[in-house]
């Protein structure tokens, strides 16, 4: 079982799903499962398979849940002494020297991942290729879009 790196947030992210997919989604489900099964015929009863498949869903997110947590390697940066270098869960400002945008990433882990929140996933082409660069490096990066051209301007451990 290898060990996945998170962050601390990501963590806290992944724990609080639980708590809702176990304490309010599961009995919401049982309940509609109960309803259900009132109406009479399962074979053709539309309300319980649905029922039934959103809780098979549900308990199968719970086990992915568990599952991270169990194999989670919390990484704080905000306990690391500050260097300049990107490190998973860094947070590095960029400068597109093609488009001149400025723009900023944290680097996460899998579950964390959302580029809408700039939060990107530290094996993904531009997490892979911003690792172990430091502040002031200029930086190319193959992406699946073409070749991007950075230069680092500020790496925070935030």
């Amino acid at each position: 079982m290898e060990k996945e790196p998170i962050t601390l947030n990501g963590l806290e992210k992944l724990k609080k799903e639980l708590i809702f997919l176990k304490e309010k989604k599961r009995p919401e489900i049982v309940s509609a499962i109960a309803e259900a099964r009132s109406h009479g015929d399962l074979k053709e009863n539309a309300e319980y398979h649905a029922a039934k498949e959103e809780q098979s869903h549900n308990e199968g997110r719970i086990t992915e849940i568990n599952d991270i947590i169990a194999r989670a390697n919390v990484i704080d940066v905000t306990k690391i002494n500050n260097e300049g270098k990107v490190i998973f869960g860094s947070t590095v400002y960029l400068e597109n020297l093609d488009t001149s945008e400025k723009i900023n990433y944290k680097i996460v882990g899998k579950d964390e991942a959302d580029l809408k929140e700039k939060l990107i996933y530290f094996k993904s082409p531009i997490g892979r290729g911003l690792i172990g660069k430091n502040k002031k490096d200029l930086v190319e990066i193959n992406t699946p879009a073409g070749t991007k051209n950075f230069e680092i301007i500020d790496v925070k451990y935030i």
